[in-house]
């Protein structure tokens, strides 16, 4: 499943590049590094995973309604050598949604979520 790519060149519109993949490649600079200017949610997830799949839509539609100031990094865990990202995480079950701002880990949860769960959850840290 890809949403979009992540243009690691150009920031265009505020909320372009909002929704993105990302890797253990990038995951310093699409993450850790960013959120020092925005908060960032990295969504671990399997393409095999029932609540993933119920989550995801969730996501697309609460994260754009921020305007920017809250991006989602969209992690594929089977992809590639991605799973090091959820182990360093601690994941144990799929969906897990990890939110860093100012460059560390401020909160997370677990499996799928309703919207005013998950606007709830990105409020309270504004």
């Amino acid at each position: 499943m890809t949403l979009q790519i992540h243009d690691h060149k150009h920031e265009h519109d505020v909320c372009d590049q909002c929704i993105f993949d990302t890797d253990t490649h990038h995951f310093e600079a699409d993450v850790v590094e960013a959120s020092k200017d925005h908060l960032v949610m990295v969504d671990m997830w399997a393409d095999w995973c029932g609540p993933c799949h119920f989550l995801t839509p969730v996501l697309l539609k609460v994260v754009p309604s921020y305007a920017g100031k809250v991006r989602l990094a969209k992690v594929e865990v089977d992809e590639g050598d991605n799973m090091k990202i959820a182990g360093r995480h601690g994941a144990r079950g799929f969906p897990t949604v990890v939110l860093y701002k100012n460059g560390v880990e401020v909160d997370r949860f677990h499996s799928a979520k309703p919207e005013h769960f998950v606007r709830e959850f990105i409020e309270k840290h504004l």
